[in-house]
């Protein structure tokens, strides 16, 4: 079993004081490896690093230099697919067949997709008449940011890091990456393919640890980042928010959510349900954009339940090297506490138990994984905890609305933003709708269709800022007008 250590400076380091923490397969409850836990002295050690990289040949690349490389990381991962695909199962438990499709392709594809984009970004410029008549030209360049903090999560470990790493990398900027403790080793494996690539040392850096008092609160507080990049829950996007307003750091945060779909009588039921049934059950839940509201027209109300209890029923729970398996476990035993207190509250609450609701029976080699059933509700109260807070696991709560501005209302009912999925054969009803659902993601007739060049973000507590595309870019360049006297 090899421990896992930091990345700084092109080299992997362990921790100076010694810690050490587990890293754990939640499929089995056992070890996969020791992990370093850095204090100040490793992530000043790596804030440094990238600082002095600015100022070195990463600094002084052309673009076409700088994006080749980006071109041969994504390459890279691709080489050492099965590895990257091994290390990813074994930290999250999710099926094969997801991270072989998602999760690894698109870590490799942000490299080269953000590479060629930062090609193309536009610029501006512009004349201007001056008092004597001879003129100015103003025109504007982009500029990297800086050192970027980037503390990715553990739901699409590879997946959401490179989202964040790929653009800042094609912007020039320098990152010191914090991977969530859940799920550290593709993070650090792929220090090794920008090593391999050409990646100057200093430019990727990576440290492991937690929140508060170790890591992630010590890469926050300093002083030398220049800007943060966070997906997680709400409420340590709070803290990074503070943290950043020291110094007047700027933040890219997406946050947590508790999506709603709204299914009305004109949809293609058969479309509905399997859509309804990847975004409730997709990585066992635990998808930041995933629906764990759905309102349901009440003519259909009870078809539709039915036809997705029967879907749900029909997964298939099982480790990674299951190929038939389609869900896997939580994250964690820890998470799966949480989930289960869900679980438990739903029944307190009132709630009709359509499916699940608990721990599936698994075989021995497996029963100490973090295991739960996939599961349905109807008849909550809209106050019940279950119906308003962020739960991210397999499990979605069902409600039938009578008009369309009912399920206007129930869908905007929480403080939370990020995304929402309309189920209809009117478009125009459909598009109508989607302009008033207080969210920053909607999908008609679809779900996790994305194409990177859009934004991507929430609205309300779901997040500041927006990823992909020229949005992206922007949050890791500066514009700097330059006035010519002609």
């Amino acid at each position: 079993m090899k421990d896992i250590k930091h990345y700084i400076n092109g080299q992997y380091v362990g921790s100076a004081s010694g810690k050490l923490f587990d890293n754990v397969n939640p499929a089995n409850g056992k070890l996969i490896s020791k992990v370093h836990e850095a204090g100040r002295e490793e992530v000043d050690a790596a804030v440094n690093a990238a600082k002095a990289a600015l100022r070195g040949p990463w600094g002084k690349m052309t673009l076409e230099e700088r994006t080749s490389i980006l071109h041969k990381v994504a390459d890279g991962i691709n080489a050492r697919f099965d590895e990257f695909l091994k290390a990813e199962c074994l930290d999250t438990g999710k099926p094969k067949s997801m991270a072989s499709h998602i999760d690894i392709p698109r870590g490799a594809a942000h490299f080269k997709v953000f590479a060629d984009m930062i090609k193309n970004v536009p610029t501006e410029s512009f004349e201007m008449p001056t008092p004597d008549g001879t003129g100015a030209l103003n025109y504007a360049v982009r500029r990297p940011k800086g050192v970027i903090g980037v503390i990715s999560p553990w739901n699409l470990p590879l997946l959401l890091m490179t989202w964040k790493v790929g653009p800042a990398l094609a912007c020039a900027n320098t990152v010191v990456v914090k991977p969530s403790e859940e799920t550290p080793t593709t993070t650090a494996l792929l220090g090794e393919v920008m090593k391999e690539a050409g990646i100057p040392t200093g430019v990727y850096n990576v440290v492991h640890g937690f929140g508060g008092d170790s890591a992630g609160a010590f890469l926050t507080e300093h002083p030398q980042v220049d800007g943060f990049t966070f997906t997680g829950e709400t409420v340590p996007g709070e803290v990074i928010m503070k943290a950043a307003a020291k110094g007047i750091r700027d933040i890219s945060l997406e946050l947590g959510g508790k999506n709603a779909a709204l299914v009305f009588a004109d949809c293609d039921m058969d479309k509905a349900i399997e859509g309804t049934m990847r975004s409730a059950f997709a990585n066992c839940g635990q998808v930041c954009l995933g629906t764990e509201r759905v309102y349901v027209e009440r003519s259909i109300f009870d078809e539709f339940v039915g036809r997705l209890k029967e879907a749900a029923e029909g997964l298939k729970i099982g480790p990674p090297d299951d190929a038939e398996a389609n869900l896997g476990p939580l994250v964690s035993l820890k998470h799966r506490e949480k989930v289960l207190s869900y679980y438990q509250k739903a029944v307190d609450d009132g709630a009709t138990v359509v499916t699940g609701g608990g721990v599936p029976e698994m075989p021995e080699e497996l029963a100490g994984g973090a295991w739960v059933q996939p599961t349905i509700w109807t008849g909550l109260p809209k106050d019940s905890a279950v119906i308003t807070d962020e739960i991210f696991g397999p499990c979605v709560h069902v409600c039938p609305f009578d008009t369309e501005e009912e399920a206007i209302e129930l869908a905007n009912s929480l403080p939370y933003g990020l995304a929402s999925a309309i189920w209809s054969e009117n478009i125009t009803r459909a598009h109508r709708v989607a302009g008033q659902i207080e969210a920053g993601i909607i999908w008609v007739n679809s779900w996790f269709l994305r194409d990177l060049r859009t934004p991507f973000g929430g609205s309300k507590q779901s997040g500041i800022g927006r990823e992909g595309g020229v949005h992206s870019l922007e949050f890791y360049t500066e514009m700097k007008n330059i006035c010519v006297k002609l």
